[in-house]
């Protein structure tokens, strides 16, 4: 079995203004102090309005869902003890004219010193999911393979469409700006690990960004784990979302794997339509047209989701999680992504709705 790992962002927000607080330190010490959690599994993030988490590496689904309910559920009752709320959305509803201080890491502060406007704007929460990778050669041409694939990702995980107090009309606004660091968006394809690693490091030497850490595309190499990270997801409303969509990338690197260590080819996509599939997913999310990853043409959100469950069949079967993932792909579909259930908040109870939402952290 492949094994994954995922990692979760979380806003910390007022008890009564819904703004966003600095109070990760006095989280992440109330959470090291409970037996739920090990250590490492709560960390700081950019600002101090933020925590993020990660599970153990995992050989099923069942143990994601177990781990992300235990830390969850540990780092809300510290946010609780600090006397704050603990937010899964992948954009603050809402932000203070006096910007959440950074950090106090170096490297933050590197990076507050390089842009502070977009540090003071990083309000936003993401979902990383690592897959186990053999060697690197076989990441690279997993990386390839994935890049067609990132705008429906990025449809199906969305769940920011609120910004400064009004709903941007964006699903994924957290893309939006995510995706004005140097670095980021969908990743360039290459030829091997040897060429990812030269390509990478004129990247350093050309002094555009201080270190691999700020490789912010899409999907990348990690750096600390032999895995391919993909991070185009916003942190998930709910869990079972969280699990399933962890289930859909599993399934995407593995078929990438089996499909290069049989030497199948594919068809690259052009770098240019697959940033534009990537910002119409982010606009639309699964309630528009999305960029078809095999023909390149518009079509409705629902065939480019049918085309992906159909290539992705046989690894879901492998693994077992053909029907979970099958169900809970339907239910995103029928019920709506969190970037809907955010919107359909807004509209019908206003703020105090979307906040209730997002705080709720089943």
């Amino acid at each position: 079995m492949v094994t994954l790992g995922v990692e979760e962002e979380y806003l910390l927000l007022d008890l009564d203004s819904g703004l966003p607080v600095a109070r990760s330190a006095q989280v992440r010490a109330a959470a090291d102090l409970l037996p739920a959690v090990e250590g490492g599994e709560v960390e700081p993030e950019l600002l101090q309005a933020q925590v993020e988490v990660g599970t153990p590496v995992c050989e099923t689904l069942d143990e994601v869902g177990e781990h992300l309910t235990r830390l969850r559920a540990a780092v809300r009752g510290a946010a609780r003890e600090a006397g704050c709320r603990l937010a899964a959305c992948g954009a603050s509803p809402l932000r203070a004219s006096v910007p959440v201080p950074v950090t106090a890491e170096p490297r933050y502060r590197s990076l507050s010193d390089d842009a502070p406007q977009l540090v003071d704007e990083q309000l936003i929460n993401g979902m990383h999911v690592h897959v186990a990778i053999p060697d690197r050669d076989s990441g690279v041409a997993a990386l390839n393979r994935l890049q067609a694939w990132l705008p429906v990702l990025v449809a199906l995980g969305a769940n920011s469409p609120l910004w400064e107090g009004g709903d941007t009309g964006f699903a994924s606004w957290r893309t939006l700006v995510f995706g004005r660091w140097p670095v980021s968006g969908p990743p360039p394809s290459f030829a091997d690990a040897a060429d990812y690693q030269r390509r990478t490091q004129a990247l350093l030497e050309a002094g555009t960004i201080r270190d691999r850490g700020q490789l912010y595309w899409q999907a990348r190499l990690s750096e600390r784990y032999p895995t391919l990270e993909v991070r185009a997801l916003d942190v998930q409303l709910e869990i079972r979302d969280a699990v399933t969509l962890a289930g859909v990338v599993r399934a995407l690197v593995t078929t990438a794997l089996r499909d290069h260590g049989s030497g199948l080819g594919f068809t690259h996509t052009d770098p240019e339509l697959v940033t534009a599939a990537v910002w119409q997913a982010a606009r639309h999310g699964l309630s528009g047209r999305l960029v078809h990853p095999l023909t390149g043409r518009s079509v409705p959100a629902p065939e480019v989701v049918a085309t992906l469950l159909d290539h992705l069949t046989p690894a879901l079967e492998a693994s077992g999680d053909l029907i979970r993932v099958r169900t809970g792909i339907e239910r995103l579909q029928s019920a709506g992504s969190g970037a809907c259930r955010q919107s359909r908040a807004f509209q019908d109870g206003g703020i105090e709705a979307v906040l209730e939402l997002i705080t709720d952290l089943t």
